[in-house]
């Protein structure tokens, strides 16, 4: 398993580029909010000086919003062990839940969440749409040849960090 790095200030230039790469961008929108690398905290595995996976997220007062993961090795365990390192910040925070949006359209992501103990929570129909408008580099069609149209949360319910403070 590729150890697991906190990111810090000096990782946002290779940040800018590996969301361009991965996501056409340097900016993230989700449920009408964007977030640039200057908002997000985040933990990145590598292996050697080779980013291999990354997860970023931000707090908001009792909840935590993954705002992107990203495996660059699949059936690994990067991925998992990302989205624990965030829950597990989260509960010692004393976030209520961790959650995200994805597309309709990300089949892989849904299972891969529900997977790790994710529900579904919320649809928010034609919400692409609007997300198209200020990042019209997203395509009509996406994954599996499915219309990119929805967005659909998910969350995980924390429960509090058992040891003691």
């Amino acid at each position: 398993m590729a150890p697991i790095h906190r990111l810090t200030a000096t990782d946002l230039p290779r940040l800018r580029q590996f969301w361009r790469e991965r996501w056409g961008e340097e900016i993230m929108i989700a449920h009408g909010a964007e977030f640039g690398p200057e908002n997000v905290s985040g933990f990145i595995a590598l292996n050697g000086n080779d980013w291999v996976g990354l997860v970023t997220f931000v707090f908001n007062e009792s909840e935590c919003e993954i705002i992107s993961l990203d495996s660059l090795t699949q059936n690994e365990g990067v991925g998992t062990a990302l989205v624990n390192a965030v829950a597990e910040e989260a509960r010692q925070l004393q976030c209520r839940r961790v959650f995200l949006s994805t597309t309709n359209d990300n089949l892989r992501s849904l299972g891969f969440y529900q997977k790790r103990g994710f529900v579904l929570s919320a649809l928010h129909s034609n919400a692409v749409e609007e997300t198209r408008k200020r990042k019209p580099s997203i395509p009509l069609i996406g994954e599996n040849g499915i219309p990119l149209r929805d967005e659909i949360e998910l969350e995980m319910a924390l429960t509090p960090d058992p040891s003691p403070k």
